[in-house]
């Protein structure tokens, strides 16, 4: 959408509260805002762009038409904007990046239930708690379960019917007291099922039930006189208060609560949540929100904080930050403490965000410090020649004639700064007559990249040509016509002072001779006149082998190639007798040839 297009629209453009959204040709929402004035919002896009995000910038340019929808009041806007973000998951909104698969605790709808981990929520009527995190703090609160309340882990059908008449045996967990013996009878559905009520509690955090519970069952049992049991129940209450003491208690006053802090780095935010459920933390997680335009860090927060208590099925109805925003759930209260343990909290979610951003930082730094050899030197090529991207595709050129005789030319390509040879090609001049090299690098350069362009190839980033300013402006006079220049970077390396060249410049450019990425167009150079040494060579020999062959009358090309197979060369093939030469060939070729080379040693003679 253009200034102009929008400014037909805005004077009918209300100053209300609501949500405005960005749609492309196809009707798609492209981006989806809050407002508590429209005008001024949207006015806002259209204004003065000189601050203006490039990624705001862009998703303007794509916009082809804006709805909005007028509510009673900025909250209202909240919620709106919400639900509409969350339904279409328009694509210049809050990117979640949260891809982790976590673990959850499974209570199995059965009789005797089996409590295990699983990373798969069914609906299956079954209790799953959680997500969990970390993987230590699961096992740690499950070895816990395991050595308070014994349970089954068997998968048999424990039916009433089926344990009366005694279809199973006791298995080894039984023997060594993990479980005691529901399948026989031994175990009571009742108190089996109090067993489970508690597990729950310790996974949701509620530790007072459970110990009150130990301490019920320890009391029960001393009672009866059976102290063995009651001393068992007293360790397992200390091995409960020993874990609870572990489980970072931060306070005895302060019982449920969330608390939420955000820091950026680079184009992303981080959030941190940490879940307290009676005093203790029952879960911390931190997320990362990609931003796609100018979205200011209460937006982004508010977001995370929506997505966390949703995935964490938080209650609290109080929740601390480090500044008063308003939330989307109306019966939640925001705290922003000063001073004392709710503080101590808000400093302790901040210092995880600060570690959680050093530790990208660190990763980073290392993925930097860990680039390749090659990756070094093309980078070092790019800031030399001040190209916009990274050379990862080179090609050169080179000519070779002999006095305007058999004029050829090479082309080598270098991929991630090594030569990849059977990218290389040669070329026969074709429309330059006599030593002209310029005219014949105007021709090869023209003829590379037409036929590039014309089978969908992508294009090198950087073209070298061996020669100086000549050479380099017949070129790039190729590139122009194809219309090619502007995507491609250019030079010219002349030999004498290794000086490099660029179009239309007439003061060269010198590279540090120590320099690796001078070394690099040095081997490019290197290689395309290697390479064209070599075809121009080979294409002299073939010339001459044909000249000298083919110039006597009745010789074509299967004789000359059944003799030069055999012989290798014409000096062999001059000193054979008559009779050599008709086993190979017929009376008449063979007298022919014969009598050729008679003639040249008679007249050298």
């Amino acid at each position: 959408m253009t200034t102009e297009e929008f400014r037909k629209i805005s004077p009918s453009l209300p100053k209300d509260p609501g949500v405005y959204r960005f749609l492309d040709e196809d009707r798609t929402i492209l981006y989806v805002g809050k407002a508590k004035n429209l005008k001024n919002r949207l006015n806002s896009y259209f204004g003065v762009k000189k601050h203006q995000a490039y990624k705001t910038k862009t998703m303007v340019k794509h916009a082809h038409d804006i709805e909005y929808t007028i509510v009673e009041t900025e909250h209202d806007a909240l919620l709106l904007e919400n639900a509409l973000i969350k339904k279409n998951q328009p694509r210049y909104n809050v990117l979640l990046k949260d891809a982790k698969s976590y673990t959850y605790i499974c209570i199995k709808k059965e009789r005797f239930p089996r409590i295990f981990f699983t990373r798969n929520v069914r609906k299956d009527g079954s209790t799953y708690l959680g997500p969990y995190t970390s993987k230590y703090r699961t096992k740690q609160i499950f070895d816990l379960i395991k050595n308070l309340f014994p349970l089954r882990t068997c998968t048999l059908n424990l039916s009433q019917d089926n344990i009366d008449e005694g279809k199973f045996k006791v298995c080894l967990e039984y023997h060594i007291k993990n479980c005691k013996g529901p399948c026989i009878g031994e175990e009571t559905e009742e108190g089996y099922n109090a067993k489970v009520e508690q597990i729950k509690n310790i996974l949701k955090g509620n530790f007072k039930p459970v110990k009150d519970y130990i301490k019920s069952e320890m009391q029960f049992f001393a009672d009866r006189m059976e102290f063995e049991k009651a001393q068992e129940m007293k360790e397992k209450l200390s091995l409960f208060e020993d874990y609870q003491a572990k489980s970072t208690v931060v306070s005895q006053t302060i019982k449920d609560v969330d608390v939420f802090t955000i820091g950026s780095h680079k184009d992303s935010a981080f959030v941190n949540y940490i879940k307290i459920v009676n005093g203790a933390i029952i879960h911390t997680d931190t997320i990362e929100l990609k931003k796609n335009l100018d979205e200011d860090n209460e937006d982004l927060l508010r977001f995370a904080i929506d997505r966390f208590r949703e995935k964490y099925n938080s209650i609290t109805k109080e929740v601390i930050l480090s500044e008063d925003i308003d939330l989307l759930e109306e019966d939640v209260t925001v705290t922003v403490p000063q001073r004392g343990e709710k503080k101590h909290l808000l400093d302790l979610s901040e210092k995880n965000v600060k570690y959680f951003i050093m530790n990208l930082k660190k990763e980073e730094t290392t993925k930097q410090n860990k680039q390749t050899s090659a990756e070094r030197i093309l980078k070092t090529l790019q800031e030399d020649l001040q190209m916009d991207e990274v050379p990862f595709h080179i090609e050169c050129f080179d000519n070779s004639n002999m006095q305007g005789s058999f004029p050829t030319a090479s082309c080598v390509v270098f991929k991630n700064a090594k030569p990849s040879k059977k990218d290389y090609r040669h070329f026969n001049v074709k429309t330059v007559i006599g030593p002209d090299d310029f005219a014949s690098m105007t021709e090869i350069v023209g003829r590379r990249y037409k036929r590039m362009l014309a089978e969908g190839e992508s294009l090198p980033q950087l073209i070298i040509i061996d020669g100086g300013k000549g050479q380099l402006s017949a070129s790039v006079k190729s590139l122009k016509e194809l219309g090619i220049l502007d995507r491609v970077t250019v030079i010219g390396i002349a030999k004498r002072l290794e000086e490099i060249f660029f179009p239309e410049d007439p003061v060269p450019i010198y590279i540090n001779k120590k320099s690796e990425s001078l070394k690099l167009i040095q081997q490019a150079r290197n290689e395309a006149h290697r390479f064209a040494i070599t075809f121009h060579r080979n294409k002299r020999s073939q010339n001459f082998t044909k000249s000298e062959l083919h110039t006597i009358p009745g010789v074509g090309d299967k004789t000359a190639t059944k003799l030069l197979t055999e012989f290798k060369s014409i000096e062999k093939i001059k000193n054979l007798t008559l009779d050599e030469l008709t086993m190979r060939t017929n009376l008449k070729i063979a007298q022919a040839i014969y009598n050729h080379f008679k003639k040249q040693v008679d007249e050298s003679a």
